[in-house]
Parts: structure tokens; C-alpha cells; sequence
């Protein structure tokens, strides 16, 4: 089924737009939230929250793609539930890892003039990930978005483990030199 389809049905008010949103991208809202939350049942109720969000903001949003629209609400739900989880306060698992890696490159601390420069950082981001190979590009976003661990890239892109710990690095050390080149203090 169409984005625009479904999206008008939200527009419309009908409630067969869940329906079909959760047929189109169910799946992968919840792979998302299972590789941050881990637990399957806190997965599907970041999901079910999900929804409920979409219903609610649209109309009037009107997302260019229902499923980076949904995919991000998952995600920051889920790392919210992540946060107030035990076992984030523990360090296991993947998010604290992968986010002490991109630490290493930007901070998560933003001053008010930090907080107002966000959407030029973001745009830089897009354009060094626009210039990267495919590759490459799908391993950061593997890692950096979806949180996927290192074993799992590996078996994805049939790489070793020391390959892709290796190419993340390499990619966090160019996305640095991007940044400062881009005039960002880090």
C-alpha cells in the first residue's frame, strides 16, 4: 500500500490507518525496538505507542515518509524506555555502548547556542553520509541508528567482527575531521 494512501486514511480519520500502516511497517518499527529494548514485550508496547503517536499528530503533520516518520517515534521511545530501564543505569547491552562511540565525536550536553546550531549539525551529518560509500554509509546508520552490535553487521554485510569495529572507527575519526572542517567545535 502507498504512504500517501495510508497517510490520507490518518487524514480521514479512519481507523483502518493503523491497520495498514502496521501492515506496511510493523516490522520493522518493531526490529527497532527490540534491538534497543532487548525484550520483546517492551518492543511491542513501544509500537503500540508508536501508532498511537502517528494517530495523533497526523493530521496535522504530514510526514514526506511514513516510515522514517514512524521509525524515529520507535526509536525515541524505546530509548526513552532504555533510559529509565535498570539495565541502562547498568551499561549493558548495546545503546550505551554504540552511543559512548559517537560520544567520542559529539557530545550529548547541548548549550542554548548548542541547542540552536542542531539542525546545521544535522544537515552537515547528512551530506557526510551522502559522500560516503554505500557501505560504509549502511554500517554507520547499522550501527548509529538501529543500534544493530557489531556481530550482528558482521554476519549482515559478511564481514569479520575486527572489519567492522575497525571501518566504525574509521568512519567516527573522518566524521570528526568532517565536523571541525564544517567550522563545529568538538
Amino acid at each position: 500500500m502507498d504512504d500517501n494512501y495510508i497517510i490520507e486514511l490518518f487524514f480521514a480519520r479512519d481507523e483502518d490507518a493503523i491497520h495498514a500502516a502496521q501492515q506496511q511497517y510493523g516490522a520493522y518499527c518493531t526490529a527497532i525496538a527490540q534491538n534497543i529494548l532487548n525484550d520483546s514485550g517492551a518492543a511491542e508496547e513501544c509500537v503500540n505507542d508508536m501508532w498511537l503517536q502517528c494517530w495523533q499528530v497526523i493530521p496535522p503533520q504530514r510526514p514526506r515518509s511514513l516510515k522514517s516518520f514512524a521509525g524515529r517515534i520507535v526509536r525515541n521511545l524505546a530509548l526513552n524506555v532504555r533510559r529509565t530501564d535498570a539495565a541502562w543505569k547498568r551499561g549493558g547491552g548495546q545503546v550505551p555502548v554504540a552511543l559512548e562511540e559517537l560520544n567520542e565525536v559529539v557530545s550529548g550536553e547541548d548549550t542554548p547556542e548548542e541547542a540552536l546550531d542542531r539542525t546545521v549539525l544535522l544537515e552537515a551529518l547528512n551530506r557526510f553520509l551522502a559522500e560516503l560509500p554505500e557501505v560504509q554509509r549502511n554500517l554507520f546508520l547499522r550501527r548509529y541508528w538501529y543500534l544493530d552490535s557489531v556481530e550482528q553487521m558482521a554476519k549482515r554485510f559478511a564481514m569479520s567482527k575486527t572489519q567492522v569495529t575497525t571501518t566504525l572507527h574509521r568512519l567516527r575519526v573522518k566524521l570528526r575531521a568532517y565536523l571541525e572542517q564544517e567550522g563545529f567545535e568538538l
